[in-house]
């Protein structure tokens, strides 16, 4: 009785140590497209043509961490982001 069920319970151990590297590699198709997805986003947008010019997303993190902890009226902040961007996008 007693050998009946290690057996029946090595053939289950064994099943399952065939099944784990199937899933493991499933596992590491989705992480590595996942890595794709994530570098094609990172990579997406216009390259900055110019020296000094910075693609919008860089500027715009650039001139909002310039602008951090002014003390003016939303209005004028907006305002003066907007040319933040567009002067760092040109690379002025």
């Amino acid at each position: 009785m007693i050998k009946l069920l290690s057996s029946f319970a090595m053939a289950g151990l064994v099943a399952a140590a065939m099944t784990a590297p199937v899933q493991a590699q499933g596992t590491a198709e989705r992480v590595e497209r996942s890595m794709e997805r994530g570098l094609k986003r990172a990579t997406a947008g216009e390259p900055a043509r110019i020296g000094k010019a910075m693609t919008q997303s860089q500027a715009r993190r650039s001139c909002q961490s310039e602008m951090r902890g002014s003390r003016e009226s939303r209005s004028s902040i907006r305002t003066k982001m907007r040319n933040c961007i567009i002067q760092k996008t040109q690379g002025n």
